[in-house]
């Protein structure tokens, strides 16, 4: 029988957390990854899908940011849980220094295109901890340019993946890099970073939404006119369905709009993609690779990183509830939380493998699927330290 630790959320309202959420082999796993990292340089992006084992990529991809980001997530679980379950015998700090040091070439020369964003996620880490670092400050900066470059004020957004113009287009996971943008703002006083920043969002919630909250992955616009001449799937079933993982983009993306501006639009927005994704997973609490793909003849494949991201984004989701009052929607946001994450870890959690999780879905159009992947991780990890820190649950 499967054990869960019972926290108290709210009054009168309890929720369990999986144990395995702060399980010792969540410190042995990721240590055993990131003590001797390779050389040249190379990042775990997700793993065969038979023994669970790292396949490793060259730093110019778009998902190289996530395992220095983890461990600078085992450093922040390091001071929030001491020394128990082995975290506290590892100098995390130190390995998420070591391992970022990878990403400096790609200041200046890198095809990741918008993806800029994803690779600051180390160096924003390190400036919560070290404001001055001038690493950090050089990676942010630089990674917010490149960004900024990319904006289109005819369209109103920043380009995603390159294409010949007037194709210009723009696809749901943009809403997650423009954090880079607020952050490089902090440091410089560059206004016109916030106010891309806020073009894009504004745009996007225009053109990437559906009524019934779902959401296109990719939005093709003239980049002439700023008209849109298409509206598409890349890694979801099909052009009218919605894409887990791209929803759960979205919910974040809008929630941390709304954590940097206050603008209510934002909250609203998060709001209604949220209610999508709980409304539409099925009833074995599994969020699905594609929320309207087909179950027959064969079952619709899971995917656990859009799960570990939809917990986290439901979670900040939560919080920007309470900051309007609204006790009663933090909860709702946080109950769904609580379930996806237990159901994930139920179906996913893999003990022998070399991720913590099984059950992802890269990308199903290309085949890969049943992996583990290193964002899925991070974000396992790093909901963990979110609830350790909202006072939700215990080390």
């Amino acid at each position: 029988m499967r054990k869960f630790i019972t926290v108290l959320v709210l009054p009168l309202a309890l929720a369990t957390v999986p144990p395995e959420l702060f399980s010792p082999l969540v410190a042995q796993k990721v240590l055993a990854t990131a003590k001797t990292p390779p050389s040249p340089i190379q990042f775990p992006q997700y793993t065969d899908a038979t023994a669970g084992n790292w396949l490793l990529f060259n730093p110019d991809t778009w998902t190289t940011g996530f395992f220095p980001a983890t461990l600078y997530e085992m450093n922040r679980r390091q001071k929030l849980c001491g020394a128990k379950h082995g975290v506290g015998d590892v100098d995390w700090l130190k390995l998420g220094r070591t391992w970022s040091t990878g990403e400096i070439p790609l200041e200046t020369k890198t095809g990741v295109g918008h993806d800029v964003g994803f690779l600051s996620f180390p160096f924003v880490e390190e400036l919560k901890i070290n404001p001055g670092n001038g690493t950090a400050i050089t990676a942010v900066k630089a990674f917010a340019t490149a960004l900024a470059k990319r904006f289109n004020a005819k369209v109103g957004c920043t380009r995603s993946w390159d294409s010949p113009d007037p194709n210009f287009q723009v696809i749901i996971d943009n809403m997650m890099n423009l954090e880079v943008l607020f952050v490089a703002e902090e440091i410089t006083g560059n206004h016109t970073l916030r106010d891309i920043a806020i073009k894009h969002a504004d745009t996007t919630i225009a053109n990437h939404i559906r009524p019934d909250g779902g959401t296109w992955h990719v939005i093709e616009y003239d980049s002439n006119t700023g008209l849109v001449t298409k509206k598409r799937t890349a890694q979801g079933f099909s052009d009218d369905s919605t894409w887990s993982r791209g929803q759960a983009w979205g919910i974040y993306g809008y929630a941390n709009m709304h954590l940097r501006t206050n603008f209510p639009r934002y909250l609203e927005t998060a709001r209604r993609l949220a209610t999508y994704f709980v409304s539409n997973i099925p009833s074995d609490g599994i969020v699905p690779w594609d929320f309207n793909a087909p179950t027959i003849p064969a079952p619709r494949p899971a995917d656990s990183s859009a799960a570990t991201l939809a917990v986290n984004a439901l979670l900040l989701l939560s919080q920007r509830e309470l900051t309007v009052g609204n006790s009663t929607g933090a909860q709702f946001w946080r109950d769904h939380a609580f379930s996806i994450l237990r159901d994930i870890t139920n179906l996913a959690w893999r003990p022998e493998w070399k991720s913590l999780l099984s059950n992802g879905t890269v990308n199903l159009p290309a085949n890969n699927k049943l992996t583990g992947i290193v964002y899925g991780d991070y974000y396992f990890i790093r909901a963990g330290n979110e609830l350790k820190e909202l006072g939700l649950t215990f080390c």
